[in-house]
């Protein structure tokens, strides 16, 4: 009895075995997620902000053509970007609760809006809901020497906290974040 206990135990899980190898894995997502987080060192355990975002490739096309001036922008790919705040913070001048936002956008030439959005797990700009929204603010716009050609976000330290820094193409985005 011991030893067919054994054999149907062994002959099951050669089943499940070949079954979980045969599993197929889809490729790299063509928009990879990412994340960008302040402090950026991995050595501080207690972070103050992060976002949460898709990388879409330039791949010889225009900024301009995948994020247009004056349209509402995923800011990113896939589904919209998120940003959590840990703790009460400022941004753009304007208060923000502690708290996870959709993060939008407003591309220009000269400023970007950068939008917080209460409304969560938003696939693209596709129902985006302006009534939704906790804040509008301002994000200056500057040239980059080098072009980045993944869409990239970031936190640069300052003296008064951070900027949330968006970087694509030759485009820069900064926006003043205090905690």
């Amino acid at each position: 009895m011991k030893k067919l206990f054994t054999l149907s135990t062994l002959i099951l899980a050669l089943v499940f075995t070949t079954t979980a190898s045969a599993q197929k894995f889809a490729g790299l997502d063509k928009s990879p997620l990412d994340i960008a987080a302040y402090p950026s060192s991995y050595k501080v355990a207690n972070k103050l902000a992060r976002v949460v975002y898709s990388r879409p490739q330039l791949k010889g096309r225009a900024v301009s053509q995948l994020a247009p001036a004056g349209s509402v922008w995923r800011t990113g790919a896939n589904e919209a970007a998120e940003i959590t705040f840990y703790k009460d913070a400022t941004i753009g001048g304007k208060s923000v609760k502690a708290g996870t936002y959709s993060l939008f956008t407003i591309p220009g030439d000269k400023e970007w809006t950068i939008i917080l959005n209460s409304k969560l797990n938003q696939w693209g700009a596709y129902s985006y809901d302006e009534s939704a929204d906790v804040v509008r603010v301002k994000g200056g716009v500057n040239t980059g020497k080098d072009s980045v050609e993944a869409f990239s976000v970031s936190f640069a330290e300052n003296e008064e906290g951070a900027s949330l820094v968006m970087g694509w193409g030759k485009v820069r985005v900064y926006t003043p974040i205090k905690f």
